[in-house]
């Protein structure tokens, strides 16, 4: 999920050097590329933490959903047998066997009602049953509020910490085009991901999983690269983002990051077949593998995905490839 956007190739001369007399030197070629390098790597790992963060909130956020479900769900049970045991302590305090009912008969607290559990039991024996369920109920529901607190406040944690890594991101990315200003057009090259890009629509039949991900794959060929992005392609994919989609649009589901699809079956370079996802510089940045020595690539911010030759910044990048 490389966010390069873009590097120069070595030796290459960077504008103004030898320019305007006095003014302050200029950085050498092999220092902006040194730069360039160390801000592409951090931009990977960065975009990782993202789509970490991103997916941890998601869960979190489903998670929040179905315990505030639970917790519905207790409190009308909760109701249910509180209106039940109500009736039986208003009938006590009638019959001058309970001096005070007011607690049990108003509180919506399950709390509450655990704190006068003794009281609840002490009404009438022909009710323990009901005063039982009734206490049993307020702790389903006092232990489900506590959970949806809990969700709650690991969520907003989430969320503020997705807000960092987005901030932080966004200063790495303002950090490499301040770099690339420097250059000249023509000193920009490919010592990250991204290369001239190479059209051609896909040639495989679409008869297996892995020659349907490969499908997929060409058919996003143009779409916008997006941090944290897994498409459609209106809203853009990352690297990850795209070999996860596109292997989910043939029926197979694979982890969200880089990181984690580095952990499927590994496939030897010399069995490369269509399909297979390769990894590159440190497992931080993948593509799909199409034939033909090509992949189809989400490459940085700035770009597009395209279809580029595993040659050049692909190659000696090369980390090996997994097949789901």
């Amino acid at each position: 999920m490389a966010l390069s956007v873009g590097l120069l190739a070595t030796g290459a001369l960077v504008m103004g050097v030898g320019g305007v007399a006095g003014a302050a030197p200029q950085p050498s070629a092999a220092s902006v590329q040194a730069r360039l390098t160390q801000l592409n790597k951090k931009a990977q790992t960065l975009d990782q933490q993202y789509d970490q963060a991103q997916q941890a909130l998601a869960s979190a956020s489903q998670q929040f959903k179905l315990v505030n479900q639970q917790a519905s769900r207790y409190q009308a049970a909760f109701n249910a047998k509180r209106k039940q045991v109500a009736q039986i302590a208003d009938e006590a305090y009638e019959q001058g066997s309970l001096s005070s009912p007011e607690v049990l008969l108003t509180s919506n607290d399950p709390q509450q009602i655990l704190d006068q559990a003794s009281i609840l039991l002490e009404l009438s024996s022909s009710n323990t049953d009901a005063m039982t369920a009734v206490i049993a109920a307020a702790k389903q529901l006092t232990t489900a509020q506590q959970e949806a607190r809990r969700t709650k406040d690991a969520r907003a944690a989430l969320a503020s910490k997705l807000a960092r890594e987005k901030k932080s991101l966004e200063k790495t990315i303002q950090q490499q085009q301040a770099l690339l200003n420097k250059l000249t057009p023509a000193a920009q090259a490919a010592t990250g991901p991204g290369a001239q890009s190479i059209g051609g629509t896909d040639p495989l039949p679409d008869s297996t999983q892995a020659e349907q991900a490969v499908a997929f794959a060409y058919k996003q060929l143009g779409c916008p690269y997006v941090f944290g992005g897994t498409g459609p392609c209106n809203s853009g994919f990352d690297c990850s983002g795209l070999t996860q989609a596109a292997w989910a649009s043939a029926g197979v589901s694979i982890p969200r990051t880089s990181y984690e699809q580095a952990d499927l079956p590994a496939v030897p370079e010399s069995e490369l077949e269509p399909g297979d996802i390769m990894e590159f510089d440190g497992d931080g940045h993948v593509g799909i593998f199409v034939g033909g020595g090509m992949l189809i690539d989400a490459p940085h911010t700035g770009a597009n995905v395209e279809k580029v030759a595993f040659s050049g910044w692909y190659q000696s990048n090369f980390d090996g490839a997994v097949r789901p």
